[in-house]
C-alpha cells in the first residue's frame, strides 16, 4: 500500500493525509468507506461462533436502566430472542476465525502492525448497545449490516456510574451525533466518550481496535522474556568483598551488594539486542485462546501466504514470528520482510530463500504456521 495515495476507505484521505490529521487527535466519519459492504459472516454463523470456548464472547443486556454482563460460551438458547430489544452479542478476534474477517482487516495495514490489537464484531437487537465509555485504544467502527446511532465526544469528567458490571461514564455530554448506515465508519482516538445504539434490528458493527499498552505493561511482558532468556557467560566473575568488616548488624544488606545487584540488572537491561528480541517476541506472541495445528509441508514451486492467526514482524536485525525471533540478513532478511509486510511470498520469491531459510520456512509450515500456495 502507497501511504501517500487517497483511497475510499478512508473518505478521499490518503494513509499519511489521515495519520498527520485525525490518528490520536479528532474523531473521523466517513460516509461509505466500504460501499456495499457485506457482513464478514451471517447471524447464524455468528450464534454458532458463540458456542465455541476457543472463542471471547460477550452478551450485554439492557433492562429498565439495568445492565447485565454475561461472558460466554452461549448455546443459542441461551441468547436472547431476536425481536427482544436492549441486547448486544459481542465477539473478540473474529479475524482469527473467519477469512472475510482477516481480509477486511488488511485494508487498515497503514498502521504498523505492532499496534493491531484484533476484529470485534457486536449484533445488537434493536435498542441495544454497551452504554456509554471511553477505550483507552483507536478504533475504527464499522457499520457492516443495519443502523446504529453514535454519539461522541471528549470527555471531561471521567467518573463510572456505581455498581455496574461494566465501566459506564456517569456524566457523559456528546458533541457530536451520527447514524451510520452499511459501509460507513467512524474513527475514534482514544479516551473519547461514546455512546453506539442499534436502530432497528440485525444490527452488526466491526471493531477494528489498536492497542495502546502502557508503560508498565510492556516493561513486564519484555522483562519477563529478558529473564527467561538471560544466559550466564562462560566465566562469569562471583560477588567477592575482601574488604568486609566484621558487623554487629548482620540483618543490613552491605552497601557492596546492593551495588553489585544494581549494576548486573543495569548491564542486562543495557543488553540492546536482548530488548529489541523481547521486544518482537512479545509483539508477535499469540493471544492464549489462539493455538496451531500441524500443518503441511511445502511442496516443490509453491508460493506461501502466512496464515491468518500468525503474527510477523521485523526489526533492523531480527525477524519475529508467532513469539519467535530469529536473525537474518542479505536477500533472505528482505524476503522475510516482504513476508511480514504482505503476508505472502510467490513461488518464484520462494525459490530466492537460501537453503537455511528454506528449512525454516518449512518448519513453520509443518507448525501450521504458513500454508502453500
Amino acid at each position: 500500500m502507497d501511504p501517500t495515495l487517497a483511497i475510499p476507505l478512508l473518505g478521499g484521505l490518503s494513509p499519511a493525509a489521515f495519520m498527520r490529521r485525525h490518528w490520536q487527535k479528532k474523531p473521523c466519519l466517513i460516509r461509505q468507506a466500504i460501499p456495499g459492504v457485506k457482513p464478514p459472516l451471517s447471524r447464524t454463523e455468528l450464534f454458532a461462533l458463540a458456542e465455541r470456548d476457543d472463542v471471547e464472547t460477550r452478551l450485554m443486556l439492557q433492562r429498565q436502566g439495568a445492565w447485565e454482563l454475561r461472558h460466554g460460551p452461549f448455546t443459542r438458547r441461551q441468547i436472547p430472542a431476536l425481536n427482544q430489544p436492549g441486547w448486544t452479542l459481542l465477539i473478540q478476534g473474529l479475524d482469527l476465525q473467519v477469512p472475510a474477517a482477516h481480509a477486511l482487516l488488511q485494508q487498515f495495514r497503514f498502521v504498523p502492525e505492532a499496534r493491531l490489537d484484533d476484529l470485534m464484531i457486536s449484533y445488537a437487537s434493536d435498542g441495544g448497545g454497551v452504554g456509554a465509555h471511553l477505550d483507552s485504544y483507536d478504533v475504527f467502527l464499522l457499520q457492516v449490516s443495519g443502523r446504529r446511532r453514535w454519539r461522541v465526544g471528549p470527555v471531561k469528567d471521567a467518573t463510572l456510574v456505581p455498581d455496574m458490571p461494566v465501566k459506564l461514564l456517569a456524566n457523559f455530554e456528546p458533541t457530536e451525533e451520527w447514524v451510520l448506515e452499511p459501509g460507513d465508519m467512524l474513527y475514534l482516538p482514544p479516551r473519547w466518550g461514546h455512546d453506539g445504539v442499534a436502530e432497528g434490528p440485525d444490527c452488526m458493527t466491526c471493531s477494528i481496535g489498536f492497542r495502546t499498552p502502557t508503560p508498565t505493561e510492556m516493561a513486564r511482558e519484555v522483562l519477563q522474556r529478558m529473564i527467561d532468556a538471560l544466559e550466564a557467560p562462560e566465566k562469569e566473575p562471583h560477588y567477592r568483598d575482601p574488604a568486609q568488616t566484621a558487623t554487629a548488624t548482620p540483618g543490613l544488606i552491605p552497601e557492596a551488594l546492593q551495588t553489585f545487584t544494581q549494576k548486573a540488572v543495569i548491564a542486562a537491561l543495557n543488553d540492546s539486542r536482548s530488548l529489541a528480541c523481547a521486544l518482537g517476541e512479545t509483539l508477535t506472541e499469540p493471544k492464549a485462546i489462539v493455538w496451531f495445528e500441524g500443518g503441511e509441508a511445502l511442496a516443490p514451486g509453491q508460493g506461501l501466504r502466512l496464515d491468518m492467526r500468525s503474527k510477523m514482524m521485523y526489526d533492523a536485525d531480527h525477524v519475529f514470528i508467532n513469539g519467535e525471533s530469529f536473525r537474518a540478513a542479505g536477500r533472505d532478511a528482505r524476503l522475510m520482510r516482504q513476508l511480514a509486510d504482505q503476508r505472502a511470498l510467490s513461488a518464484q520469491e520462494c525459490a530466492g530463500l537460501s537453503p537455511g531459510a528454506r528449512e525454516l520456512v518449512e518448519e513453520w509450515a509443518l507448525s501450521g504456521w504458513m500454508h502453500g500456495v
